[in-house]
């Protein structure tokens, strides 16, 4: 039987359903700054956490010009070189995304693309401006391939029949020209993490790619995000309980820019998963969004804390 979320639990930003103080995450520094560069994919996932489909677009593509002052605003406040992380939607599909990559790696910062490895990200062009990213920055550039399970018919179920033996053709031409890969799987399956890591190592040696399955950065394992399911809102006290450092938290080192349709300009969010509630949007520049982030969202709980997962490598 389904277990169905409190409907009194996550309403007050600093008081838990049971009338205690709800955790909040402080910010601590900028390590990855994450820009939605469109929710437009190339496919429609079953269960996308950013509702993304070849017909979305309460994310419009970014600009350079919707780029560029947030890379100003980085060196402004003393933050670089950090991360820089693309995400989507399917971040190949964004007509500017060459020039957008090439503007993080020209600030001297390290960049991070999530992508599915399918059509968008093998058209000539794009592996054209790929290539050549690579060969002028080397070793600043990493690609994140959603892999879903390391069998066809696992990551299918998520994604269409037919889009694993896509990926792979992706992933292998990636490794054919010496990118840095990496793998972001779900941990929706019954196999334990030991198996599913023993699962992908296999994939990962067939196919000749240079992966360590056993690194929790290079195949990061993503619970899944349904925030009907019951889930135990986080206290203060949860910290000492769960011998968790607050400041571990993807809120306490990173946030998200997006440009959402009808909107005059970007604005940035507290987190890369909460991108459709409005308490998670933390302002318009980088200097008002630094503020502490309250852990009032089923996300919070699930994905993160007890999760122990983060988007940031």
């Amino acid at each position: 039987m389904t277990i169905i979320l409190d409907p009194n639990k996550f309403k007050d930003p600093k008081i838990t359903a049971k009338g205690e103080t709800r955790a909040q995450v402080f910010f601590q520094k900028l390590d990855t700054l994450w820009f939605n560069t469109g929710s437009q994919c190339n496919i429609e996932c079953a269960n996308c956490y950013i509702a993304s489909s070849p017909t979305a677009d309460h994310f419009i593509y970014l600009t350079p010009e919707d780029m560029s002052p947030y890379l100003d605003e980085i060196d402004a406040l003393g933050f670089g070189p950090i991360e820089i992380a693309f995400t989507g939607g399917e971040p190949y599909l964004n007509p500017n995304i060459i020039r957008l990559s090439e503007m993080a790696l020209d600030r001297g910062h390290r960049l991070l693309v999530l992508t599915n490895a399918m059509k968008p990200m093998m058209r000539p062009r794009v592996q054209a401006g790929i290539l050549d990213l690579k060969t002028r920055f080397p070793g600043k550039m990493t690609l994140r391939v959603s892999l879903d399970h390391f069998t066809p018919s696992g990551h299918d179920e998520e994604r269409g029949q037919g889009s694993f033996d896509i990926a792979v053709k992706g992933m292998n031409w990636l490794t054919e020209n010496a990118f840095d890969i990496h793998i972001a799987g779900r941990a929706m399956f019954s196999e334990s993490d030991d198996a599913a890591r023993s699962g992908y190592a296999d994939l990962i040696a067939a196919n000749g790619w240079s992966i360590d399955a056993a690194n929790p950065a290079h195949v990061m394992l993503f619970p899944e995000m349904d925030d009907t399911v019951d889930v135990p809102e986080i206290t203060v006290a949860c910290w000492g309980i769960l011998n968790i450092n607050p400041n571990s938290m993807m809120c306490a080192n990173s946030r998200m820019v997006v440009r959402r349709k009808g909107e005059s300009g970007p604005v940035v969010l507290a987190c890369t998963l909460l991108w459709d509630d409005p308490q998670f949007e933390t302002g318009k520049t980088l200097t008002e969004a630094l503020g502490p982030v309250a852990l009032n969202h089923p996300h919070c709980s699930k994905f993160c804390v007890l999760g122990g997962a983060s988007c940031s490598a």
